[in-house]
């Protein structure tokens, strides 16, 4: 492999390399030559699903879902997502990076080269920017890569008393705004019973995509909400959860090329079953894996334990697991171009580890020794711990 400028520009076997030296550089080009022995290089892991920024805990919630209280009954109480929300909105800005910093260091310690982090936890114009403004600042100083996703749609907050006035706002007050600051070019939103429905979020994510944005959806997570239908018919680039599926939205996805993003750890936490993965491969869908990382659903962000679970119970195996977690999403984050798979062009994101491909989604909560190469730069052990 040769790296310049942090991207991958020839990647081949060694009897190739003496002619590739000779006929594309000049003896005057400065080179560093890396010796790594052998070892087994993969692309550097994806996460393309969290909400990794967010003040506060609701570890009571888990107590509470264990003694049978269902999740739309917690947040019938003001529980959940609400009450993420009255937290993150009373934190700084500066509060939020320091707590995010500590999600990045563990996804990077984890092989994660790309983080995809939602908004959704204020849910009001002033404060779902104070969270894009955090996720910018913290890309300038953390050679992972954040991707911003606004998901304001995420829940009905207080001040409105219907979801269509709230999504009115968001059409006429927030978009536009975030659209010229140039803060994202993701949307989100979450279409399931007593959220948000596919009629209202039809209009909402049209909107967004004539603005410019890529869309995604939290579809189909807990009924066949059409969520999943709807990601189909806009094309957006995935939908999300999709454990409520119809044979035909299966099919569909074979169709199309919208990639379902299943959540597995967000399914042990909730009780729910898992998504029909073994269908969704053999309909001819390119799924990818996520943690969905979140303070409430899903409180961990466990690598190993996603791929661990789509072997266990989603019956996928261990190349599919690989696929799903570097080129499948990066095509969930419109990324395929530049990451997940070592080629040239590609940014040069990759894992060198002496163990086996075997050793990895095998052990909960244990990576296989390895070291990280960002950009083509080697990542030191020791990770950022301040703003």
């Amino acid at each position: 492999m040769i790296e310049q400028g942090g991207r991958i520009i020839w990647i081949g076997p060694d009897k190739e390399l003496a002619k590739v030296l000779k006929t594309r550089f000049s003896k005057k080009t400065k080179s560093t030559d890396i010796n790594l022995k052998k070892q087994l290089v993969l692309p550097a892991f994806i996460e393309c699903h969290t909400h990794a920024m967010f003040a506060g805990s609701r570890a009571d919630e888990f107590e509470l879902r264990n003694q049978g209280v269902s999740y739309l009954e917690i947040a019938a109480r003001g529980g959940g997502i609400l009450s993420t929300m009255k937290k993150t909105r009373l934190s700084s800005k500066a509060q939020l990076q320091t707590v995010t910093q500590k999600f990045i260091n563990e996804f990077q310690r984890q092989g994660v080269a790309t983080v995809e982090i939602k908004t959704g936890y204020a849910l009001d114009l002033k404060n779902e920017v104070k969270m894009l403004e955090a996720m910018k600042a913290l890309s300038k100083k953390n050679s992972v890569m954040i991707i911003p996703t606004y998901l304001g749609p995420h829940a009905l907050p207080p001040e409105f008393k219907n979801h269509k006035d709230y999504l009115d706002y968001i059409l006429e007050s927030v978009l536009p705004v975030l659209k010229k600051r140039g803060l994202t070019k993701r949307a989100d939103i979450f279409i399931e019973q007593k959220f948000f429905s596919a009629q209202d979020g039809e209009a909402y994510l049209l909107k967004a995509k004539d603005l410019g944005f890529d869309l995604t959806i939290h579809a189909n997570q807990l009924s066949q909400s059409g969520g999943a239908e709807l990601a189909q018919k806009i094309g957006a680039k995935s939908a999300d959860h999709v454990i409520e599926l119809s044979d035909q939205a299966i099919k569909g996805f074979g169709r199309s090329a919208t990639i379902p993003v299943l959540l597995p750890a967000a399914d042990l936490y909730m009780k729910c079953p898992y998504p029909k993965a073994r269908k969704l491969i053999d309909a001819g869908a390119e799924v990818a894996l996520a943690t969905d990382f979140n303070p409430g659903s899903c409180p961990t962000q466990d690598l190993m334990l996603v791929g661990l679970l789509a072997r266990l119970e989603m019956k996928m195996t261990l190349p599919e697991v690989f696929r799903a977690y570097t080129l499948n999403a990066s095509r969930a984050l419109g990324l395929e171009h530049e990451q997940g798979q070592l080629l040239d062009g590609q940014k040069a994101q990759f894992i060198v580890t002496e163990s086996a491909l075997t050793d990895f989604f095998y052990s909960a909560g244990k990576v296989p020794t390895h070291q990280l190469y960002l950009n083509g730069k080697k990542m030191n052990k020791t990770l950022n711990t301040g703003i």
